[in-house]
């Protein structure tokens, strides 16, 4: 029994001395309930709306008071002209619209109908759906409180209105976090694996000894890896367009620029990955399992980062592929101009870079 006893401890001993065992035994697990525990959630919350009220009366400002009082939805924005809401949508303020119809107090006395517009963004199918779902809520809320009060059959018709996607297509929401999923892992993950399998078989320091400086060897391996990603690309595209009906309404020439720089960015953190693992098979789980959790939970792929609270957002900012993912949404789905999304392609341009320029750093320190 001592025996038996001894070998216990001696495995405790050897489990509290890896730190990386100890960090994924008690870590990881605080980590995923709290990612899976507030990241999953089919709640919308902290929808930013815009308003545009011709009327102006007391009865819309009363509806937009009750909008306001309501915890899904803060209006941000008064619209003066009805031009300005496709601005609006296409620069990501906002996430609904409300339209009030002209002398909406006056018609909805006279005639006892009202008419109403509420647009949302459809490249987002499930939360359009909601947010049109909680603010026909409200109205019939305030349609039945003017029943009661005034015992006349008073009616508010709320059209709804689905941007850039009237018929609610899945695929017009999954596509770009789909590309973005894909070109992040498969690329990571060659670059990681392909410098890890030079360091496991002793070759890479062969290499290193050559007249070539070791940042030119590393940009060597990468620019193969970068050329089979175009391909990659090139099918990703193909069939996101031809067989799931995706469109691409926007420019082609900023579509493709746009995900070349972030293959670039994707094999950059894949360089990075090398320099921490020492095996293939960590390299592998490190560019497979240590990215499609935050890239699926915090990209806005799957649940909008606006619904998150509000640590997780920021959390979320530094995810490569939520930018990725606006970016090509608002390219291939919405068909916006350039200026619309250089926000986005800015920052996934210096994550590139920086990225990079660690990667090679710490890449070179290592190996000197």
């Amino acid at each position: 029994m001592k025996q038996f006893l001894s070998f216990v401890r001696k495995e405790f001993y050897h489990i509290f001395r890896d730190k990386r065992t100890m960090l994924i035994l008690l870590v990881m697990p605080i980590i995923q309930i709290i990612l899976f525990g507030f990241a999953i959630t089919t709640e919308v919350n902290n929808t930013r709306v815009a308003i545009f009220d011709p009327s102006k009366d007391a009865t819309t400002e009363y509806i937009k008071e009750k909008i306001q009082a309501n915890r899904y939805f803060t209006i941000t924005e008064e619209l003066v002209h009805p031009d300005r809401i496709n601005d609006a949508f296409k620069s990501g303020d906002i996430n609904l619209v409300i339209v009030f119809s002209e002398n909406f107090a006056d018609n909805l006395l006279r005639t006892g109908e009202a008419a109403i517009q509420l647009i949302a963004d459809g490249t987002e199918p499930n939360q359009a759906s909601t947010l049109t779902g909680y603010a026909s809520n409200i109205l019939n809320s305030y349609q039945q409180e003017l029943i009661e009060q005034h015992q006349i059959p008073y009616r508010i018709v709320p059209e709804i209105k689905m941007l850039y996607n009237p018929q609610l297509k899945s695929a017009y929401n999954f596509v770009p976090g789909i590309m973005g999923l894909i070109l992040i892992l498969i690329c990571a993950m060659m670059t990681s694996i392909a410098i890890v399998r030079e360091k496991e078989t002793g070759t890479m320091e062969v290499l290193l000894s050559s007249p070539l400086k070791p940042v030119y060897i590393i940009l060597a391996k990468a620019i193969p890896y970068f050329t089979l990603s175009i391909v990659n690309l090139a099918t990703i595209l193909l069939l996101s367009v031809f067989v799931l009906g995706a469109p691409v309404q926007g420019s082609m020439f900023w579509l493709i620029l746009t995900s070349l720089i972030f293959i670039f960015l994707a094999l950059s953190l894949g360089l990075l990955i090398s320099t921490i693992v020492e095996s293939q098979m960590a390299a592998m789980l490190v560019s497979s399992m240590g990215l499609m959790m935050p890239v699926m939970l915090l990209s806005g792929m799957v649940f909008p980062v606006e619904s998150m609270p509000e640590i997780l957002q920021w959390v979320s900012a530094i995810v490569p592929a939520r930018w990725y993912n606006a970016a090509i949404k608002k390219l291939m789905i919405q068909g916006v101009e350039v200026q619309y999304v250089m926000k986005e392609i800015s920052i996934i341009a210096l994550m590139a870079v920086t990225m990079m320029i660690i990667s090679l750093k710490k890449f070179k320190t290592r190996l000197s």
